[in-house]
């Protein structure tokens, strides 16, 4: 029997795993990096062990270190959660042999199946050789061997664009996984992401527990992922499922895992990859099933058998990932703070609580909110109205996007859509929220009545007082009888305190719930949207503007390279590549904004920047020359998306 267990992960997955050890009764130790001091899956567990530094490779990834932190702390089992090396045979084998519980599956059929070109050729459908390829292999879809996540990933459509493509997913790979392999696969246009999950004990019992639908990917990664699989072509769910069950068989194995189709719009199923470990898209299975996976893996590696088939499954369930990121900047990962975390009323899975930093050194995952329903129109419903509803304030997040994602009328079609959902919505799915204009009035009069004026009031009018965020200015009265607004004679103010605001429009009165933490921000939630507003100064301190085209670092990161005859007064393209940042495990490239001229340039391979650094100055062609008499150059500073005439920012993407 296990007692106690560490999990040799971070985040929300070990979170997750310490939930059902406590429900069994097991003791847990979590192990941490030095960023992760702090973090909610230390604060959960029963001990913690220091793994010294920062980054994945000296701290998740070093198996030595997790099998003498398991032994120090006297565990007898551990848990690898999945990413890091929760795949690695060589990991399972340490444990083994340290004389420890492997949660998982023998390291044979890890190896077997860890490997994506190993598993390809198991399968009978081996992987193209990126040396080998021509025009007429195209457009294929480069991999990482080892890991998933969506890391290590890249589109190619023209060969010309492979070897920056070979050399960016091996980068990533390397860095999240310390396997650089990559192979190619052909890349299937317009297909749908569809997978099994098995279950399998030591005694032959395999079970296969459905199928899930996660075809809505941003950068190859999951966002929204729903079981069963709805709209698929009679019979190839059960295809599936005999397919998943026999690859489990053949290898002998135990454990939790799943195994992934890629299905073409005619309904042909692709082998893409078994992952030998527990996904993060498990809750909704769990959900339609009735079980609990990570208890039914504990049990699986003390011995127990299986029922000779799983329960019935019921109903439908979704799940949305909440990612800090900032969707209209592609996908830009986002750092800092969280005030508030709060998802009520659907399962939430989270590393987080208000008070903890997301930094730059891991992924931007923050939460998985799922929804379990009779139906799915009932599941979806009740998932975008919770996170509708949530109360998320800190850096920017994927909230509203997951909202208007579950509200889209390609989504609401059983089986419409498939992979490149975003690449076709994205722009109708980002924006401002609406009402944005009234959730910058209600951030006015709470800002209002936390600053009380003197006390005295004059019986002549005066001119308004005024306040303006983002692109909004707001003019008020305050009055004897309250607040008036001279610019919305359609809406009243009812009642307005620091925190919560009163307006009447149209004759229905809303309530503007107003929060601020001295972050920059001001967030207003109501009960249909929520908007995180930026505070405009009246008058813009002239210091803070900079040299047209001034490149500023997005995000904290690290540069990992820098494009090739990159130099100061050379000549740049619009859309060139001019150097690539790492962070939070992806690599994004920065490029030029538009055509002119490279006067300056202050990244360097392996600088770390912080968010705002100055990376690079791209003068536009036309533009006047700041060296020019009259033309001073001020020196850069971080910028206020608010305040007109501040730097360009640099167009930051996936490196794709």
């Amino acid at each position: 029997m296990i007692t106690s267990l560490l999990v040799a992960n971070r985040g929300e997955i070990a979170c997750r795993v310490l939930r059902t050890c406590r429900d069994l009764g097991i003791a847990t130790v979590a192990v941490h990096s030095d960023p992760d001091a702090g973090a909610r899956h230390v604060r959960l567990a029963d001990a913690a062990v220091r793994l010294p530094g920062a980054a994945p490779a000296d701290t998740y990834l070093r198996g030595d270190l997790l099998v003498r932190a398991a032994l120090a702390a006297g565990a007898d089992a551990v848990h690898p959660g999945y990413g890091f090396l929760s795949e690695s045979a060589a990991f399972a084998r340490e444990v083994r042999a340290a004389g420890l519980t492997w949660v998982g599956p023998p390291p044979e059929a890890i190896e077997a199946m860890a490997s994506k070109t190993r598993a390809k050729k198991l399968m009978g459908v081996p992987p193209l050789d990126p040396a080998a390829l021509t025009e007429a292999d195209l457009p294929v879809l480069v991999k990482a061997a080892a890991g998933g996540g969506g890391r290590g990933m890249r589109v190619v459509r023209d060969l010309a664009e492979l070897p920056a493509a070979l050399e960016a997913a091996r980068a990533e790979a390397r860095s999240a996984f310390g396997d650089d392999e990559v192979f190619a696969e052909p890349y299937v246009e317009g297909g749908r992401h569809v997978e099994v999950q098995v279950l399998a004990d030591a005694h032959g019992t395999v079970w296969a527990l459905g199928t899930r639908d996660c075809s809505l990917q941003r950068r190859h990664q999951k966002v929204v992922e729903e079981a069963p699989a709805p709209g698929l072509p009679p019979g190839l769910a059960g295809t599936l499922q005999d397919t998943a069950v026999r690859a489990a068989g053949s290898l002998g194995y135990t454990g939790a895992g799943t195994v992934e189709f890629l299905v073409a719009p005619d309904g042909t199923p692709h082998f893409l990859e078994m992952n030998t470990r527990l996904q993060v898209e498990h809750p909704v299975t769990e959900a339609v099933y009735g079980i609990d996976l990570v208890a039914l893996q504990l049990r699986v590696a003390e011995g127990a058998r299986l029922p000779e088939g799983p329960p019935a499954p019921s109903g439908h369930a979704v799940e949305a990932r909440l990612y800090a990121e900032d969707p209209a900047r592609g996908f830009a990962p986002q750092t800092g703070v969280f005030h508030a975390l709060d998802v009520d009323g659907v399962r939430v899975d989270t590393g987080y609580e208000a008070g903890d930093a997301v930094t730059v050194h891991y992924d931007a995952l923050l939460a998985k909110a799922v929804a379990h329903a009779p139906t799915r129109e009932e599941a979806v419903r009740a998932l975008a109205a919770a996170l509708r509803r949530a109360r998320v304030h800190g850096p920017a997040t994927n909230r509203d996007l997951l909202v208007r994602t579950l509200r889209h009328e390609e989504f609401a079609r059983p089986g419409r859509a498939d992979t490149g959902f975003y690449d076709r919505a994205l722009p109708e799915l980002t924006g401002p929220p609406p009402g944005e204009e009234y959730a910058a009035v209600a951030a006015a009069l709470a800002d209002a009545a936390a600053r009380p004026g003197p006390g005295a009031w004059r019986n002549l009018p005066s001119q308004p007082q005024s306040k303006a965020y983002g692109g909004h200015e707001v003019r008020y009265h305050r009055t004897r009888g309250g607040y008036t607004l001279p610019d919305h004679p359609g809406v009243r103010v009812v009642s307005a305190q620091p925190g919560l605001v009163l307006l009447e429009l149209s004759g229905v009165v809303r309530p503007y719930r107003v929060a601020s933490y001295g972050d920059g921000a001001v967030y207003v939630d109501t009960p249909e949207a929520a908007h995180r507003l930026t505070p405009r100064p009246r008058f813009p301190d002239a210091a803070a503007r900079t040299a047209p085209g001034s490149l500023l670092a997005p995000m904290p990161g690290t540069v990992v390279r820098v494009a090739e005859g990159l130099v100061v007064g050379c000549r740049v393209e619009a859309g060139r590549p001019l150097l690539w940042l790492e962070a939070m495990k992806m690599e994004h490239r920065v490029t030029a904004p538009a055509s002119g001229t490279l006067t300056a340039l202050r990244a360097a391979p392996g600088r770390q920047v912080e968010h705002g650094a100055l990376l690079a100055v791209v003068r536009p062609d036309g533009s006047p020359d700041p060296e020019a008499p009259g033309q001073p150059v001020q020196p850069a500073k971080r910028p206020d998306p608010g305040v007109p005439g501040q730097p360009v920012q640099p167009v930051l993407e996936e490196d794709a």
